[in-house]
């Protein structure tokens, strides 16, 4: 059995494979959300799920559409968003606060602190956004969802894998983003064995799509800071539909 494995569908979307056990993150699979278009292979809808984890409400990491799509599996939202995942049509949804643990199928979840706005939109309520920590046995995986670098993200250690954003969908990022820049210092701090940069390469608005360098830059970006911060810390670049396995245990 493959003791673990990442698989990027794009955008924020991560299959983690642990021990046999499957988390997905923030769920987005359609062609089009909104005024943004998909620039990379529509990814096939996973037939068996463990877990599905939300780091905040806004609409490209919840989405009614994707999240109907999914097989039947317990979906874990910041406290304050159930209401929002049910009427998307989710019906067995559990909210965390930081630092509180879900389980389910063999797997543990820890909600981490992020520092973003994690409303649905600005009329609505505040809502927070969060990171995870998926375990399972002796592998454990960091899940930033959408995140600027803040000192709770330092007590993370024993990290098998980060998952990063390295970017967004658009030609500019707002507050409580990283950068390929820094999001490398953020890696090299973390530790972790492997660092995977996720949140870019995938949705551009309409009327960017001669823009590639918004779509393939940010990816080797990240991988070019790391590098020049720290030459031994591994990198995994991989494009949405590709997948990478967590390193062999020392």
């Amino acid at each position: 059995m493959d003791a673990g494995r990442l698989t990027w569908l794009g955008h924020s979307t991560v299959l983690i494979t642990l021990g046999g056990r499957h988390a997905l993150t923030d769920p987005l699979l359609r062609r089009r959300v909104m005024h943004l278009y998909r620039h990379a292979p529509e990814p096939a809808v996973p037939v068996s799920l463990d877990l599905v984890l939300l780091s905040h409400l806004h609409r490209d990491h919840v989405d009614g559409p994707s999240l109907r799509s999914l097989p039947e599996a317990p979906v874990v939202v910041p406290r304050g968003g159930a209401g929002v995942v049910r009427r998307l049509g989710r019906a067995d949804v559990v909210e965390v606060g930081i630092g509180e643990t879900v389980t389910a199928g063999g797997l543990s979840v820890t909600a981490v602190e992020a520092e973003h706005d994690g409303r649905r939109s600005p009329l609505h309520p505040h809502v927070p956004a969060l990171g995870y920590v998926v375990e399972h046995e002796d592998r454990r995986v960091y899940f930033a969802g959408d995140t600027d670098d803040h000192a709770g993200l330092h007590v993370l250690d024993r990290l098998d894998a980060a998952l990063l954003p390295v970017w967004g969908w658009g030609p500019s990022l707002g507050p409580g983003h990283l950068d390929p820049q820094s999001a490398a210092r953020l890696a090299v701090r973390l530790a972790a064995r492997l660092a995977v940069p996720i949140h870019w390469g995938t949705y551009l608005p309409l009327g960017y799509g001669r823009r590639r360098e918004l779509l393939m830059g940010p990816g080797p970006a990240f991988a070019d800071a790391v590098r020049r911060l720290d030459p031994a810390l591994a990198v995994a670049v991989v494009l949405p539909g590709g997948s990478v396995g967590l390193p062999p245990l020392a």
